[in-house]
């Protein structure tokens, strides 16, 4: 059923607070996805502190206008479903690609927004954000990386006070 214009400038005006709450979004197809499906990224989004919106391509356009954002929602295939959130971009990337790899073939994400700088990623890109460890294993292998030479030294010294 079509929506109504006073409908529509609502979505514009809802979605544009949304943008101003948030740091990051992330837009992505999800043709072919149940509801079932969609109920369930909805609600581990949730718990994340995320939110899905879908939202029609031109609203969507109208909405990044309004920001200054320069993507053009019209080039991006499939339907669009919309992630806003508190969060930084690697954090909603990395949540929407575990969700994308489970669902192959019927969601993908294809682009992603940093609000803040306005810096816009195309679907390789965020992709590829999406796929990197999080923060909390990345620090583990940076101390790792670290403290491995000193290991090694105290292995050698150790082996050299036993002869």
């Amino acid at each position: 059923m079509p929506k109504t214009k006073a409908q529509k400038i609502s979505i514009i005006k809802n979605s544009t607070e949304r943008l101003e709450k948030n740091k990051s979004l992330v837009i992505a197809d999800f043709t072919g996805l149940s509801v079932n499906v969609m109920n369930s990224l909805r609600k581990t989004l949730k718990e994340s502190g995320m939110k899905l919106e879908v939202i029609k391509k031109r609203l969507l356009k109208k909405v990044l206008e309004s920001k200054q954002i320069d993507l053009d929602p019209k080039k991006l295939d499939g339907q669009t479903g919309v992630v806003f959130s508190e969060g930084d971009i690697t954090e909603t990337a990395q949540l929407v690609y575990k969700f994308e790899k489970a669902n192959k073939d019927k969601f993908k994400m294809l682009s992603g927004i940093e609000l803040a700088s306005g810096k816009v990623w195309d679907e390789k890109e965020i992709g590829a954000i999406g796929r990197l460890p999080s923060r909390e294993i990345l620090l583990g292998q940076l101390v790792g990386m670290i403290a491995y030479p000193l290991k090694s030294f105290m292995w050698v010294l150790n082996e050299k006070s036993k002869k």
